[in-house]
């Protein structure tokens, strides 16, 4: 990735990638930021993993498309990556399919969702979301669209 100049869609999901090495493409990229889209699904990242990509996403410029599909983010995670919503201006698409995010990440990505203007696609699909994370998001949702 540190010499290639032209590659801006990348998926290593489903590789049996270790944590660390997810997060060392998320190191390169950090310095090369080039990636449009990035896919890390089932790279057994933790809260911790997340909270490096959430610095990633907080300072790129041009990540639109960022899948962690099946890794184990938890609340801590998501938390991290709703914070680095409220200042991402171009990510369009999120999915934390699968990571266990329960009420506690869904109320963060629902605070960060009532400042993000931009992104258009959050996939929550299996993450242990029940009425009020449902309800936090859908009324984030709300007020984006009315400005409250």
């Amino acid at each position: 990735l540190r010499v290639n100049g032209v590659l801006t869609s990348l998926d290593v999901g489903f590789n049996s990638l270790t944590e660390e090495a997810a997060l060392g493409i998320i190191r390169v990229e950090r310095q090369r930021n080039k990636l449009t889209s990035l896919g890390l699904g089932h790279c057994s990242i933790g809260p911790t993993g997340a909270a490096e990509i959430a610095e990633y996403v907080s300072g790129s410029e041009v990540l639109k498309s960022l899948d962690l599909y099946g890794n184990n983010i938890r609340a801590e995670g998501a938390t991290a990556i709703a914070e680095a919503l409220r200042g991402n201006g171009v990510l369009t698409n999120l999915s934390l399919y699968g990571n266990g995010i329960g009420e506690e990440g869904a109320k963060a990505l629902a605070s960060a969702l009532r400042v993000n203007g931009v992104l258009t696609n959050l996939d929550l699909y299996d993450n242990n979301i029940r009425d009020e994370g449902a309800a936090a998001i859908a009324d984030a949702r709300r007020c984006a669209a009315t400005r409250c």
